[in-house]
C-alpha cells in the first residue's frame, strides 16, 4: 500500500543534510536540529560504519532520503537495480520522507554527474508521471519532487514550472519539495519575480524546504549568473524569500544543505538555528 503521508512525518523544524564528519558533534549537541537528511546514493550498501552510524541516528532523528541519481526526467525507462537498491534503503531505514529531483542525468549507457533541465512539455509530463509511479509503487510511498535551478528556458515548453509541478503532484498523488535557493537561482538567472513564483507554487502540496549556498559569476554579456553550489552560507536574500514563503505556508520543515567545502559542526548549526528563527516567526 501506498504510503501518503510519509513527508508528513518530518517536523515543521530545522534539519541538515548529515555529513560523517559531524557524527559525533550531531550526537553530542544537536542544538537546533531536529532531522536529518542523506543521500540515497551514498547508503545502498549493506554494511560497514556508514551504515551502523544511519542506525544510530535513526533512532534518535527523523530521517529524510534525498535521492540524485534516479533521473526521473530522463527520456529511458527507470534503472530497476537503482530502484531495487532504493527500494532496500528505504524498506530498512523507514524515512520520514523521500525525494528526487525534476531533472535527468541519464542517457543509454551514460551517467552525467548534474542534474540537468528538461522542456516542460505534455510529453515531458507524461513521461515524468509514468516515472514518478513506478517509483511510488515500488517503494510503497509517496515521494516529493523539487524544483530545480535553471541556468537556460527552452523555447519548446509549454508550461511554466510552478504549473508543472502542480500538474505532476495532481496526477501522481505526489508531493512537493519547494528548494527556496533554487527559486532564487533561477529567478536571477531568468529575469522573473521570485515572489511570483511563490505565488503560484502549489504550496499546500510542500513536504519539505531545502535552503543552500550559490556561487555568482556573470554570463558572456556580464549578467548575473547565480551558480546552486550548495558550497556556502545561505544569502540574506534567499533567507528573506524563506521568510516570504512561510509567511504564505505556514511552518514547514527547513532542512540546510552544504554539500561541498563542508564547514565545521559550529558553522552549518548555525544556519540550522537562524531557520529554526525563521519558523519560530511563523504562527502555527
Amino acid at each position: 500500500m501506498l504510503d501518503t503521508a510519509a513527508h508528513d512525518r518530518l517536523p515543521a523544524a530545522p534539519g541538515v543534510g548529515y555529513k560523517p564528519q559531524h557524527f559525533a558533534q550531531i550526537t553530542a549537541d544537536p542544538g537546533s536540529v531536529k532531522w536529518l537528511e542523506i543521500h540515497a546514493e551514498n547508503y545502498m550498501g549493506d554494511g560497514g560504519r556508514p551504515i551502523a552510524q544511519l542506525r544510530h541516528l535513526s533512532e534518535r532523528f527523523a530521517m529524510s532520503v534525498h535521492g540524485v541519481g534516479l533521473s526521473i526526467g530522463g527520456e529511458g525507462p527507470l534503472d530497476a537495480d537503482h530502484l531495487a537498491r532504493l527500494k532496500h534503503l528505504v524498506g530498512w531505514l523507514n524515512p520520514a520522507s523521500f525525494s528526487e529531483h525534476l531533472a535527468w542525468s541519464t542517457h543509454d549507457s551514460h551517467f552525467y554527474n548534474d542534474l540537468l533541465p528538461l522542456p516542460y512539455t505534455d510529453a515531458s509530463l507524461q513521461r515524468i508521471c509514468s516515472h514518478i509511479n513506478q517509483l511510488q509503487d515500488t517503494i510503497g510511498r509517496r515521494m516529493l519532487l523539487e524544483n530545480p535551478s535553471s541556468y537556460l528556458a527552452f523555447v519548446e515548453s509549454t508550461w511554466s514550472e510552478p504549473e508543472f509541478l502542480a500538474e505532476i503532484s495532481r496526477r501522481t498523488g505526489c508531493g512537493l519539495l519547494l528548494d527556496v535557493n533554487n527559486v532564487f537561482v533561477s529567478a536571477t538567472n531568468l529575469d522573473f519575480s521570485p515572489q511570483g513564483y511563490i505565488d503560484a507554487f502549489a504550496l499546500d502540496k510542500v513536504g519539505e524546504i531545502h535552503l543552500g549556498g550559490h556561487d555568482e559569476d556573470e554570463d558572456d554579456h556580464g549578467r548575473p549568473l547565480l551558480i546552486d553550489s550548495h558550497g556556502r552560507e545561505v544569502v540574506d536574500p534567499v533567507w528573506a524569500l524563506l521568510d516570504y514563503t512561510l509567511a504564505k505556508s505556514g511552518p514547514k520543515p527547513v532542512l540546510i544543505e552544504w554539500d561541498n567545502d563542508v564547514p565545521d559542526w559550529p558553522v552549518l548549526e548555525a544556519e540550522a538555528a537562524r531557520a529554526a528563527t525563521a519558523l519560530e516567526r511563523v504562527p502555527a
